[in-house]
């Protein structure tokens, strides 16, 4: 048995007769682990992704170590407010990930279920929530959350301001998008900031803001220029860093350090070997745990995943001078947002920029966006001359993966692009 698993089995012990002492356990094992990857960082790794894993256990921990300066949010609210009102975000996909690798998320779904959460839920979020409702997180400051793009958010973080009693700000982001949409969306960003400042007592600063989201379009231009310059370049990398990138690029998006790790990122790329291998480029989350997709692509020449879509989902268009127009903009283009054609044409461009030579897309579980979209996806990735494979998974719950069809499905894919590169 694992560390990890010793430590999933104490909290999971420890919960029911004392919550309390179930976080003691699961905090100490999480700072243990950041205490590691400080001091013994993953060699295989490049420097920008081994200050990622730092970024993001920090992160993670933050809930933990101080709750009330820890903000709910659901992934793709714009996150410089609550930067500038001193809050740290976190998210149920984030959150649940971590509980999912410290072999927590089987309980905590129990719990969720035994509360009366449908197992159709999202598991990210059912994992969130057996979180809550057990005791093992504590009170967040506040929750704020949006209708981008999952529908389990509004059962969530509805459900966790009522059990917590915590203040909670919905943004509403029309589906269609338009000005009228960005003017919309803008007077509510207005009135977040409001509502940070009377949540927490602080004064944001218009200045400070315009500073941040001019951060933030940097650090998406560099990301996006980081991605292009992967096309002929060999990344080594194991199955979370990409979906790390995909969290900071949210929830972080604005802060010096998401800011260092682009660059960082940026310098890494200019510097990597040729490319070795496949490229793929997988759409959704990533099932880190399975030993079918670690066996393909954990630290492997033959093949890399190379960008995750969730970590490109907005562009860096918008005038960080008007800061609430900026933000509100970002979530009305959000690839996410809309008809499924925006996210199909987003994955398609961005798989096309890092030299992708196919495409996963995963069909996580609970999720009705990606499921109902697989198909029409597939052969769109197709007409644009790239090879794309549909496979069903969870990528948090691994009871519910079915590890022997993920490795012929994936390893048959892989051998399929060998030919086609062959036949060349």
């Amino acid at each position: 048995m694992s560390a990890a698993e010793k430590l999933g089995k104490i909290v999971e012990n420890r919960l029911g007769s004392d919550p309390d002492k179930a976080r003691g356990w699961l905090r100490a094992g999480w700072e243990a682990e950041n205490v590691l990857f400080h001091i013994a960082p993953h060699r295989e790794l490049l420097p920008a992704d081994r200050y990622l894993q730092q970024l993001m256990m920090g992160t993670m921990l933050a809930p933990l170590r101080h709750p009330e300066e820890s903000a709910m949010v659901s992934i793709f609210v714009p996150c410089e407010l609550l930067q500038e009102a001193e809050l740290i975000p976190y998210s149920p996909e984030a959150f649940s990930c971590y509980l999912s690798a410290s072999f927590c998320e089987s309980c905590l779904i129990q719990k969720a279920e035994e509360t009366g959460i449908s197992d159709t839920l999202c598991s990210y979020h059912r994992t969130f929530l057996g979180a809550a409702e057990s005791g093992l997180l504590k009170a967040p400051k506040c929750v704020v959350y949006t209708n981008v793009t999952c529908d389990a958010n509004l059962l969530t973080f509805r459900r966790m301001a009522e059990h917590y009693g915590v203040p909670s700000f919905y943004l509403e982001v029309p589906m269609t998008v338009s000005e009228a949409s960005v003017d919309f969306v803008e007077k509510q960003m207005r009135d977040l900031k409001s509502f940070l400042e009377r949540t927490t007592g602080k004064t944001i600063s218009e200045s400070a803001l315009c500073d941040r989201v001019a951060r933030s379009k940097l650090s998406l231009e560099t990301f996006r220029l980081v991605q292009q310059k992967k096309a002929d370049k060999y990344i080594p990398t194991d199955l979370v860093t990409p979906f790390y990138s995909a969290l900071t690029g949210n929830l972080l998006l604005g802060s010096p350090e998401e800011e260092k790790y682009v660059e960082m990122a940026l310098g890494d790329v200019q510097r990597a070997e040729k490319k070795k291998g496949k490229h793929i480029y997988w759409m959704h989350t990533i099932p880190f745990y399975s030993d079918a997709v670690k066996e393909k692509f954990l630290f492997q020449e033959e093949a890399q995943i190379v960008g995750d879509e969730l970590s490109q989902v907005c562009t860096a268009d918008f005038d960080p001078e008007n800061p609430y127009r900026a933000m509100a903009k970002r979530l009305v283009t959000n690839a996410m947002n809309g008809p499924s054609r925006r996210r199909i044409d987003n994955g398609i461009r961005n798989a096309k920029d890092a030299g992708a030579d196919g495409v996963i897309w995963f069909n996580h579980w609970g999720c009705k966006h990606t499921l109902g979209t697989a198909e029409i996806a597939r052969r769109r990735f197709e007409e644009a001359g790239i090879p794309a494979l549909v496979i069903d998974g969870d990528g948090c719950d691994r009871s519910k993966e079915g590890e022997g069809q993920i490795s012929t499905r994936i390893g048959a894919f892989l051998e399929m692009l060998d030919r086609k590169e062959g036949r060349a």
